[in-house]
């Protein structure tokens, strides 16, 4: 990590042991000396683990806290709009790409005609189809675009975003929120940053929240784990 950046971690004692809470309270960037330090009793033999245990709660109670925070009935609302579409197809860009491609796969495995945007095969989409487009930030040209052309196209629009007035949600006939942070408010003045660098810690819980949606799918659909594991490619 970059010489001299700090950002708190602020976890607290109880859930970090007595031996890492004083460098928890400070530690983002660079390890101080003293949480380097051997602590008397610790049984950790490498003297950076324990930074590294302590980092690595912040980052699961960061992800666990944006669960806590979703409104009421978000997954069922994503799921209900699955549902009721004929097929389906799904976008993101960077990192959020690889999130939503994951989705596409879970939603193949529930034997849904699902698709990735850009894939030579995406067939056409019009009405009784859902467009999903991840847009964590808000908004950006291309799911901009793909949201106009769907709704021109008489299909339903889905975003999944941590800013629910933003560009892309107005386009949207179904909005997702996931409060996390995103490169839209990662830095600025009174900001206190996530741990998770830029727009991480969105895209950690969209991992997740995308594969709780495929189990309440799955048991909304009446499928068995056996059964998405047959439809799990053998071409590898």
């Amino acid at each position: 990590m970059p010489s001299g950046s700090s950002i708190p971690i602020l976890l607290c004692e109880r859930s970090c042991g007595r031996q890492h809470a004083t460098a928890a309270r400070t530690v983002y960037g660079p390890l101080s000396e003293a949480s380097n330090e051997k602590v008397k009793g610790d049984s950790v033999s490498d003297p950076g683990l324990g930074d590294q245990q302590t980092i690595a709660r912040q980052a699961v109670d960061e992800v666990g806290a944006v669960f806590a925070a979703l409104p009421a009935g978000t997954i069922e609302r994503m799921c209900d709009g699955i549902m009721a579409a004929k097929r389906i197809a799904c976008f993101g860009a960077g990192r959020e790409g690889l999130m939503v491609r994951a989705l596409c796969m879970r939603l193949m495995h529930l034997g849904l005609d699902a698709h990735v945007v850009g894939d030579m095969t995406t067939p056409s989409i019009g009405p009784d189809d859902l467009l999903i487009v991840t847009a964590g930030p808000g908004g950006f040209p291309l799911g901009l675009a793909l949201l106009g052309v769907a709704r021109n196209s008489g299909a339903t629009t889905m975003v999944v975003t941590a800013q629910p007035e933003g560009e892309a949600a107005r386009l949207a006939d179904i909005v997702i929120h996931l409060p996390a942070q995103t490169m839209a408010n990662d830095v600025g003045a009174g900001l206190q940053a996530s741990l998770l660098p830029m727009g991480s810690l969105f895209e950690a819980v969209e991992l997740l929240f995308f594969d709780l949606v495929s189990i309440r799918l799955r048991d909304r659909s009446g499928q068995t784990p056996e059964q998405m594991r047959a439809r799990h490619t053998n071409l590898e």
